[in-house]
């Protein structure tokens, strides 16, 4: 059976024997194919993660900021989740290139987490920054509230 042949009928085995055949330098048998879109989704995978947490970040920096009514209730959990979410968009963006992604994604999530909130809050849409209110250095900035 060919390496393609496993990556179609057996993902994880195509994995192992490819990891193998990359460590012999048999570069003559590897699925050359498969192998490059799988390091692309890798590196798909981790824009979406980076896209993922600050949305979510956004998210609870905006109703921590503007839902004053819920503040009260929720402050703790929305801190301790505002929290998880820096510590893992931190760890992404040890990597120079994602940090420079993520500095390009805040005007293109922002919109996003504010039509969350305001599906969450019922809040109006004239409250509510035209752009990211937040600088980057602030999202994630672990002593920073608004």
């Amino acid at each position: 059976m060919t390496t393609k042949d496993l990556y179609e009928q057996d993902y994880l085995a195509w994995l192992e024997e490819t990891a193998k055949q990359l460590r012999q330098r048999q570069t003559d048998v590897l699925d050359w194919e498969h192998l490059g879109e799988e390091i692309e989704a890798l590196g798909n995978q981790q824009r979406h993660q980076v896209d993922s947490y600050l949305l979510q970040l956004l998210i609870h920096l905006l109703l921590y900021q503007y839902w004053p009514e819920e503040r009260e209730r929720c402050a703790r959990g929305w801190q301790d989740e505002i929290g998880n979410f820096r510590v893992e968009l931190e760890l992404l963006l040890e990597s120079k290139t994602l940090y420079n992604y993520f500095l390009t994604r805040i005007a293109v999530i922002y919109p996003k987490a504010v039509k969350r909130v305001r599906q969450k809050s019922q809040l109006p849409a004239a409250i509510f920054a035209e752009s990211c209110p937040y600088s980057p250095e602030q999202i994630l900035d672990s002593d920073f509230l608004p």
